[in-house]
Formats: C-alpha cells, sequence, structure tokens
C-alpha cells in the first residue's frame, strides 16, 4: 500500500511538471518564433528562386553545349572537301536532326567567309559573310553563339558556329537553332501563378519572349533596374530584389548571366503571388498554438504514464538482480563445500588404495609361493581387486578435478598443451553429456600450438560452455538427437582457435548483443545467474583473447575463443 502511494506521489509531480516546464520555452518560442517568421519565409522563398534560375541556367546552358558539341564532332569527322558536297552534308544535317530537332539548317564556309555549302529552307548558298559580326568573331575564336537577329531570313534567329584549322587552311560551319523551340525550353519554369523567365542580351533586349509581355528583339523597359547590369558580367553570380515594373507592379526577381556573359537569364514573380504561403503559415501558427497546447497536456499523460511504468520495472529488475547475486553467492558457498567434501573423501581414498595394493600385493605372493592353489574363486578375487582398484581411480580423478575447480588462488601463468587438456576437461561432463543422449565430437588439430595461461581458470570457462551447451541442447532435443563438437586448431592471422558447437536451441541476434552483459541470461529463474559468460569473457581478455558468439534460433550456437601463441 504505501509503495502504490510512493507511485501515486511520483506520478503527479512529473505530470505537473511535464505540463508547466515546457509552457515556459512554448510561449517563448512563439513570440520568438512570429518574430522571425516573415523574414524566414522571405528568406526561404529567395532561396528557391536561387535553386530554380541555378537549375534552369544550368539545362540552358547543358542545350547549348549540346549542340555545340554536335557541330565539332561533324567538323572533326569529316573534311572541308567532304562537308563541302550538297549530298554528304545533306545526310549529316538529317542525322542532326535525329540528335536534336532544334537544327533549322547548316552551312559551310570557307575562309573568305563563303557559303560554300548549305543545307536548310532557306537559299544562301553563295552569300558572302566575311564582313558579318558573327563570322568576325568566330574566326577569332573557336566557337561562336549569337543574339537574335534577323540577318538575310528576315527573321529572328540565332546560330551556332565553330572553326577547325587543318593543312594551313581555316573553315566554318555554322548551324541555325530554332528560336521558337529555344523560346519555348526557356520560358518553361513553373512557379506559382505568375512565374515567368526569358533571357536578355547585354543591351536589354528580349531574346526570348515574356509572357507577361515582351517580344523577340524588344528592349525591356525595366532592363536599367537590374543590379546585374551594373555590375561586370564576370563579377555577378545569382541576385535578387524586388522592385515595380514599368506597370507599378511589385515582382520578386533572381538574375544570372550564362557561362558566354551574353545572356542574362531573368526569372521573376509577382510579390503577392511569391509571398502567399506566408499568410497561410500566420493562420497556421495559430492553430499550431492550439493543437500544440493539447499536444503537451496529452504527452505528458503518456510520457508520465510511461517513467512511472518504467521506474517500477526497474525496481523489479532491481530486486532480481539482488536475488541473483544471493543465488551466485550461495552457488559460491557450494563450491567451496564441494572442495571440502571432496578433499575430506580424497583422504579415505587414499587408504582405501594402499590396503587395495596390499592386499594385492599379498594375493600375488600367496600365488607365487604355491600358498593359495590357482582356482576359479582366485581368479574372480583378482578381478574384483583390479575393479576396485579402476574405481578407486575413477573416484580419485573426480575429486581431483573437483579440488582444481574450486581451488581459489592467485592465476599460475604456465603453458598449457590442448591436446591433452581439453579431453581432460571434456571428461569432466562426458557423463553429463551421456545421460542426455549427446553426442559429443572432439576434432583436436595435432598442430594446435600450445598457449600461455592459467590452466584452472580456462578450464572454468571450457566447463562453463560445454554446460551450457548441454541446457541448450537439451531444451530443443531432448534426450535424443543432440551434438557437441569441440574443435582446436591455429588460425590464418597466428592465434590459436577453440570452437564449442551445439546443436541446441540457439540465440536469438537480440540476445547476442547482451550475451556477455553481467546478470543477463536466458534461462528460467532459478536455473542462471547470468555471471558465467561475463566472468568467461574477463577471463580470456586478461589472456589476451578474445571470445566471440554466432548463433542462430532453432539451428545452432558456437562460441569461439581466440589466444595468443605461447
Amino acid at each position: 500500500m504505501e509503495k502504490n502511494n510512493h507511485y501515486a506521489s511520483m506520478k503527479k509531480l512529473i505530470l505537473a511538471s511535464m505540463i508547466l516546464l515546457p509552457l515556459i520555452p512554448f510561449t517563448l518560442t512563439l513570440m520568438i518564433g512570429y518574430s522571425h517568421f516573415t523574414s524566414s519565409i522571405e528568406s526561404t522563398t529567395v532561396d528557391s528562386m536561387k535553386r530554380i534560375i541555378g537549375d534552369h541556367r544550368h539545362m540552358i546552358e547543358s542545350f547549348l553545349e549540346e549542340r555545340k558539341a554536335n557541330l565539332e564532332f561533324v567538323l572533326h569527322s569529316y573534311t572541308f572537301e567532304e562537308l563541302s558536297q550538297p549530298e554528304n552534308l545533306h545526310d549529316i544535317f538529317i542525322r542532326l536532326q535525329k540528335e536534336s530537332n532544334a537544327f533549322v539548317d547548316i552551312g559551310v564556309f570557307n575562309e573568305e567567309g563563303v557559303h560554300v555549302a548549305y543545307e536548310g529552307p532557306y537559299k544562301l548558298t553563295g552569300k558572302i559573310y566575311k564582313e558579318t559580326d558573327w563570322f568576325i568573331e568566330v574566326m577569332k575564336k573557336d566557337h561562336y553563339v549569337s543574339n537574335i537577329y534577323l540577318g538575310f531570313r528576315q527573321i529572328p534567329h540565332f546560330i551556332i558556329a565553330v572553326v577547325r584549322e587543318a593543312e594551313g587552311r581555316k573553315w566554318v560551319i555554322r548551324a541555325t537553332i530554332d528560336s521558337y523551340l529555344f523560346n519555348t525550353m526557356v520560358k518553361k519554369v513553373l512557379i506559382g501563378k505568375t512565374g515567368e523567365a526569358y533571357l536578355l542580351n547585354t543591351e536589354g533586349i528580349f531574346q526570348t519572349d515574356r509572357r507577361s509581355g515582351g517580344n523577340f528583339l524588344d528592349t525591356d523597359p525595366d532592363y536599367k533596374k537590374y543590379p546585374a547590369f551594373s555590375l561586370s558580367p564576370e563579377a555577378a553570380d545569382i541576385e535578387t530584389f524586388i522592385i515595380s515594373d514599368i506597370k507599378g507592379d511589385k515582382y520578386l526577381y533572381a538574375t544570372t548571366w550564362l557561362k558566354n556573359k551574353k545572356w542574362l537569364l531573368v526569372v521573376r514573380q509577382e510579390k503577392a503571388d511569391a509571398f502567399h504561403e506566408l499568410r497561410i503559415a500566420s493562420y497556421l501558427i495559430i492553430i499550431i498554438c492550439l493543437i500544440g497546447g493539447g499536444v503537451i497536456v496529452a504527452t505528458a499523460f503518456y510520457l508520465t504514464e510511461k517513467i512511472v511504468s518504467r521506474i517500477s520495472q526497474t525496481d523489479t529488475e532491481k530486486g532480481q538482480l539482488q536475488e541473483q547475486l544471493i543465488r551466485a553467492h550461495r552457488l559460491a558457498e557450494l563450491g567451496e563445500m564441494a572442495a571440502g567434501f571432496a578433499h575430506e573423501i580424497n583422504n579415505p581414498l587414499q587408504i582405501i588404495k594402499s590396503e587395495q595394493s596390499l592386499i594385492e600385493m599379498n594375493l600375488t605372493e600367496m600365488k607365487e609361493k604355491a600358498v593359495l592353489p590357482p582356482s576359479e574363486s582366485t581368479e574372480e578375487i583378482a578381478d574384483s581387486m583390479k575393479q576396485i582398484k579402476l574405481q578407486i581411480d575413477r573416484c580419485s580423478a573426480i575429486t581431483q578435478a573437483i579440488l582444481k575447480f574450486g581451488r581459489q588462488s592467485k592465476p599460475v601463468i604456465q603453458d598449457v598443451d590442448l591436446r591433452n587438456f581439453i579431453p581432460e576437461v571434456l571428461n569432466m561432463v562426458a557423463k553429463k553429456a551421456s545421460v542426455h543422449g549427446i553426442d559429443v565430437e572432439q576434432k583436436i588439430a595435432q598442430n594446435t600450438p600450445q598457449i600461455h595461461g592459467d590452466p584452472g581458470q580456462l578450464q572454468q570457462v571450457l566447463l562453463n560452455l560445454y554446460n551450457n551447451a548441454i541446457d541448450a541442447v537439451v531444451e530443443r532435443h531432448g534426450s535424443q538427437g543432440g551434438k557437441l563438437m569441440i574443435k582446436t586448431g591455429r588460425t590464418d592471422n597466428g592465434k590459436v582457435g577453440i570452437a564449442v558447437t551445439d546443436n541446441g536451441a540457439g540465440i536469438s541476434a537480440e540476445n547476442q548483443k547482451k550475451i556477455f552483459s553481467p546478470f543477463f541470461t536466458t534461462k528460467p529463474v532459478g536455473k542462471g545467474t547470468g555471471l558465467g559468460l561475463s566472468v568467461c569473457y574477463g577471463i580470456i581478455d586478461s589472456m589476451g583473447g578474445t571470445m566471440t558468439v554466432s548463433s542462430e534460433k532453432g539451428v545452432g550456437t558456437t562460441f569461439t575463443i581466440y589466444l595468443p601463441i605461447a
């Protein structure tokens, strides 16, 4: 009753703390958050605009680079004479259009600017372009992308030209790009209801049209307000700003120069449209305040229940640990008692062994002097004496093993020959394994090196592993079908490996993580202290080795010990 009252008082205190304490930071957070919310939304919107214009710039530049690469491939794949043949140029143009339908025509020019070959919808062969700006520029550089212009055809278009020099002469191929297809690609920006994108050249002339007004080759009336035009194109990156256009409408702008520094990409959106989410967010804040208060209360009730329940569970586990410590202490006392019993039994055994040896010696002497003539009874007496000696030796070996295991002394470090040591330890549990129908198999490699350690401690480790394996096998198979295998040998990394494998119940993956923790046990209450494997792990670690476990539920378990070679 007193314990229940203690938990009830604790529950009230935790609940009150969890409801009241969050109110202060919650209120402060709302006040500070609301004051910064507007600037935060604006910053997010601007960042989004920057990301969009950056991605759009990359797309446009990639388009232009790909078209230039198409022309360079053609230029370096054919000679001037081959390109000058109309039928060859026709085939090349067909292949280019399959690559991209943005190509409108293609032409070949000699170094005097004469249009020597042309494939396209216009009659341009023979025209001379030596004095044109684009031809002068491309002869100075290796490539040229023009502004939108009318040219001989008197239709808005732009061209990409590349030049090649070989055998002491230069020639140029030029392709016209579909300005309407390019225009559609540039305008393909969806930002809210009023978002739009367009290109201007360095003089503020539209290179693509603008949805809200602005045709090819018209001058943008607001371009002088753009910060990009007041900076050097080489120094400017993405600029964002808010200005009113010539109609008085406020727009959020983002501008950036393309790689060629000839075209300015502009993305803009009406300010009211760009920050439309700000008003919606304000309403959401009010709703969040109401919901947040409810969540705090509900969470406080839930967590309080969980915390109190966990504390109660911890108290229960603490009591169980205390009981396990008591059982461990009792087991230690039983070990000391067993060692005492073995010592007391060992003395009478030595006397019996001496008397048996005396009787056996007298019988032999009597046979030699013919005092005791040979008979069937004499042979039976001799056999009985041999059996008595055998059982005395067996009892002596058992008591010596118990004394050795139960002896509490400082570790005696010495070389241990595992080829003899492991079978000796295994004999201590061989009878137990046989009773439960467990087939014990030993694979002791003849080249198993000696190790350096305390035999008593190593015996304790192996006995613990053997007994755990037997318990696991019995749990799964009962009294038949069990297998226990002990394997030793030299490992690839220059250590000695000792593997104890069983086909028992196995250990779950979750429990494998905790298997070497003190007081952790998978055995029922009263059958395990949870100290065995943790102590074994500590012993192997003190000997400079490691211990690992590999197990699968319902298949079996392997504990492997790795020890340094002596």
